[in-house]
């Protein structure tokens, strides 16, 4: 143990480890720089052994039997490379669409749907090898640290947590140092990656780099998921979403297991330039970030169920749902997935979506993405009320004027009570 550990932070929370503590840990490992300098870094520091976790959630282009390497080379005395995207795309992604999950206006939750899954896959498998303490890669100015830790300390109370990254305090130039220092590998090389990167299903990340200021537009270097929308083809493409239930289950007429949906997806809209999200955005801890996203799978897929489920709703289940929404979308940002009212909201969410079946066509074109098409055997809606010639059989038109006397009056009352008070 080094003089650095003496020099650590007074514990500010009862599920923090003391270094006495840590014996053996179980990492939340990706083979990036950050948890690659931790994996070395925990065995120095702390005298411990270090299990690696590495969890699939459909990050694409990754090779997880070089991961897998790289951990044992750099000392993990055991790794598991799990592939999660399933369970991810089945319990998290799923009960977000439902939702029509959102924070912010722009943000479709994707890196705050999966930071709880991984946690409670750290759990199991921190209890599977026998560790006492779970270690992230998570800053002290991010909401991942609060995802993470918040499920930690829900689901295992019995184990400890360590944040490497929030209290070294070395800056990516020091890491890279240390990781030369001690024969690391870096992914790519030093200069290969400019942006700090999180992927999976849903969406991707960049942050780093010009990104936080705020007087800079997007250099072309930050898209390597969908294609600038000024690139995109010169033709439109109409393609359709297919739902039962809520949830997606058919793409272009193809019914399709969900991941799959899911990747062919947002194969379709990156080619289209669909999903670029330049989002200003108050995070948990108090701040305000730019964060640059690549959303492509939930441009197309979230307005296709908002659409459908207007469709199949009446006026007060769509505008009661709407602040439901809101409230599942912001307890998903904030860290607290495992909070019950979010399952009460989720039997809501359910309920609502029994009826929300049909097929919805978007028209995709450089960038946009717009509801052309609808279709669902459920649609509270009659084509013979909506035309102009003929008022149908459920309402006649000339008992307007007597609903509209009612509906006003109360309104028309207080407006001549005022209008006289002024006199």
């Amino acid at each position: 143990m080094t003089d650095a550990a003496d020099a650590r932070p007074k514990l500010t929370a009862s599920y923090l480890a003391r270094p006495e503590e840590v014996h053996r840990v179980l990492l939340l490992y990706s083979g990036g720089l950050d948890t690659s300098v931790m994996l070395k870094w925990i065995q120095d520091e702390y005298d411990a052994e270090v299990v690696a976790l590495t969890i699939n959630l459909g990050q694409p282009g990754e090779d997880y039997d070089v991961v897998r390497g790289k951990a044992i080379d750099l000392g993990a005395v055991a790794t598991e490379v799990i592939d999660a995207r399933e369970e991810f795309a089945r319990d998290f992604i799923a009960p977000a669409i439902r939702a029509n999950a959102v924070y912010g206006l722009n943000y479709p939750l994707f890196t705050a749907l999966g930071r709880p899954l991984i946690a409670k896959l750290a759990v199991d498998y921190a209890r599977k090898h026998g560790c006492d303490t779970i270690a992230h890669g998570c800053t002290g100015k991010g909401n991942d640290q609060v995802r993470i830790e918040a499920t930690v300390a829900t689901l295992a109370p019995e184990l400890k947590v360590i944040a490497p990254v929030r209290d070294w305090k070395m800056g990516r130039e020091e890491e890279i140092a240390y990781a030369r220092e001690h024969g690391i590998p870096i992914k790519g090389g030093a200069e290969a990656t400019p942006y700090s990167i999180d992927d999976n299903l849903w969406g991707r990340s960049s942050e780093g780099k010009w990104i936080e200021e705020l007087d800079h537009a997007p250099d072309d270097d930050v898209f390597q998921l969908v294609t600038r929308p000024e690139d995109a083809p010169d033709e439109p493409e109409i393609v359709t979403i297919g739902f039962e239930r809520g949830v997606p289950v058919a793409l272009n007429g193809e019914r399709l297991g969900l991941v799959e949906l899911l990747e062919r997806t947002a194969r379709i809209g990156c080619k289209h330039g669909v999903g670029i999200v330049d989002h200003i955005e108050d995070r948990i801890v108090g701040l305000k970030v730019r964060d640059i996203y690549e959303v492509p799978a939930a441009a197309i897929i979230l307005p296709a169920h908002a659409e459908l489920e207007r469709l199949v709703g009446t006026i007060h289940q769509n505008q009661f749902k709407s602040d439901l929404d809101r409230q599942w979308g912001y307890l998903v940002y904030a860290g607290l997935w495992w909070e019950p009212l979010r399952e009460n909201l989720d039997a809501f969410m359910e309920s609502v979506n029994e009826r929300v079946t049909g097929t919805i066509g978007l028209k995709l074109f450089k960038g946009s993405v717009r509801a052309v098409t609808r279709e669902s055997p459920n649609a509270v809606y009659d084509a013979s009320l909506a035309t102009f010639e003929t008022s149908g059989g459920l309402f006649s038109q000339e008992a307007s004027p007597g609903f509209i006397e009612l509906w006003s009056l109360q309104s028309r009352m207080a407006w001549r009570l005022r209008e006289s008070q002024r006199s």
